[in-house]
């Protein structure tokens, strides 16, 4: 084989080198590859101390004796205590009189939104209960209601173009629910939006809430949120709940959206009408069509839960222990409804004054105890902050749900026997081997390819790693 000339190989490799710099080569695949990169889809930022915050509902009507934010005030303390981080009042706005329904109305009927109920007090009374709460470093969200008014409201004389009509021409109340005493806006009205914003941005700037929980956030487009998230986050940073289960909520406009599926998956498990194989598709979905950084909130009661369809006890029953427990180490958000800690075991009436008779109760105890090992277990996080569930097969995958959260230096392992049957559990991968300790016992634990796992009807065991 002929030599090649020396000068003829340096000329060659000089050459090469430039090909590899024109348009058309490497650099235009480095293009389309950064032309395809993913982009994150939440485009908001979640504030820092959202990552490990736990939620409670205060339904101010029935949360003490009195009825007021100044009562309300007074039990911040022991929230605090409880391991609470974000209060979200029950709406706190003027009540319509017109078709309302009971003595005193839903909340959620609004007469004015620039207005404060006086069954609960005056707007000064509302600023102190805001700086109780900041000043023992908690955060108050306030019930938004943007998507219908009282059929009172002032909106109604001043601005009658700005809502939906029926067949007939008429104010009409939200289509084939049966809330008579309230009639929707019509979202299409640029004057409704800017008014909305306007108001919202009001109780930021006059009040130092700390952002929104949004009532039948669907039902009001989205490109509305997103714009009004802007708008308040001009103002300060906010965070944003939306009761609604739909991951385009949590691009530009929301921090979490409700885990109602979530919630009616647990309860049929828990009354016998699905067994744990169900949950596998909330959770697939919620890992594989959420985005990673979407916050979920996950609960065993709310304010129409417990006033519709029954109290915790009633919707989870033998396994309400062990759904509470999922609630707070499973992937999600935890909110407690006003009295769950107290074990309340009546409908809260929903138009009338009916109060919470507060008493120490294990339940409280458990979620206390729950929320310290979230808040210091970053493993149990939320969104990105948090560790992914990691399914752990087992010997009994009708009845026993098992699964690993972990991040680089964290690890808790959780099993829950959804049964009314004791059950004795292998397991047959390797993630969940290691040494921990035993959250409600303290006991050293170690586990290995044969450790039999034993658990009482409706037992959980939470294992957190040394």
């Amino acid at each position: 084989m002929r030599p090649i000339p020396l000068l003829f190989l340096v000329l060659t490799i000089i050459l090469t080198g430039c090909r590899q710099q024109e348009p058309g080569n490497a650099p235009q695949k480095n293009m389309n590859q950064n032309k395809y990169a993913p982009k994150p889809y939440v485009k908001i930022k979640h504030p820092e101390w959202s990552r490990n915050a736990a939620i409670y509902q205060l339904n101010t009507r029935q949360f003490s004796e009195e009825g007021t934010f100044n009562a309300a005030a007074g039990q911040l303390p022991r929230l605090k205590e409880l391991g609470v981080d974000i209060i979200w009042l029950m709406p706190i706005h003027e009540i319509g009189v017109k078709n309302r329904k009971g003595s005193l109305g839903s909340p959620y009927s609004v007469k004015d939104y620039y207005s404060v109920n006086p069954e609960f007090g005056t707007l000064e009374d509302l600023r102190s209960f805001v700086k109780a709460a900041h000043d023992l470093g908690m955060y108050v969200i306030l019930d938004w209601v943007a998507n219908h008014t009282a059929w009172d409201n002032i909106l109604v004389k001043e601005h009658p173009e700005w809502y939906e009509r029926d067949y007939k021409g008429d104010f009409m109340p939200t289509p084939w629910w049966d809330w008579s005493d309230i009639i929707d806006l019509d979202f299409s009205e640029p004057g409704v939006r800017e008014y909305m914003t306007e108001a919202m941005k009001y109780w930021v700037q006059e009040v130092d809430i700390d952002g929104y929980r949004c009532d039948v956030a669907g039902f009001v487009p989205v490109d509305f949120w997103n714009g009004l998230r802007k708008e308040l986050d001009a103002v300060k940073p906010v965070f944003m709940l939306a009761e609604w289960e739909s991951r385009d909520l949590h691009a530009q406009a929301f921090d979490m959206t409700y885990a109602w599926s979530w919630n009616e998956t647990v309860h049929k498990i828990c009354m016998g009408q699905a067994d744990v194989n169900s949950l596998f598709i909330y959770y697939s979905w919620n890992e594989s069509a959420f985005p990673e950084n979407a916050y979920r909130m996950t609960f065993v009661s709310n304010h129409d839960k417990n006033a519709w369809e029954g109290t915790m006890w009633e919707q989870f029953g033998d396994g309400l222990e062990a759904a509470i427990v999922l609630s707070v180490v499973g992937d999600g958000m935890p909110l407690i409804y006003n009295g769950q800690e107290a074990g309340n075991s009546k409908r809260l009436k929903f138009f009338e004054r009916d109060p919470v008779k507060w008493q120490e109760h294990r339940i409280g105890l458990l979620y206390k105890d729950l929320f310290a090992l979230m808040k210091k277990n970053p493993a149990l996080w939320h969104g990105k902050w948090g560790g992914t569930m990691i399914r752990g097969p087992n010997s009994s995958e009708k009845e026993v749900l098992s699964f690993v959260r972990q991040n680089e230096k964290d690890k808790v392992f959780a099993v829950f026997n959804f049964s009314g049957t004791s059950r004795e559990v292998t397991f047959r991968e390797p993630l969940y081997h290691g040494t921990y300790t035993d959250y409600f016992n303290g006991e050293a634990v170690r586990f290995d390819e044969t450790t039999v796992l034993n658990l009482s009807a409706w037992g959980y065991r939470v294992f957190v790693a040394e």
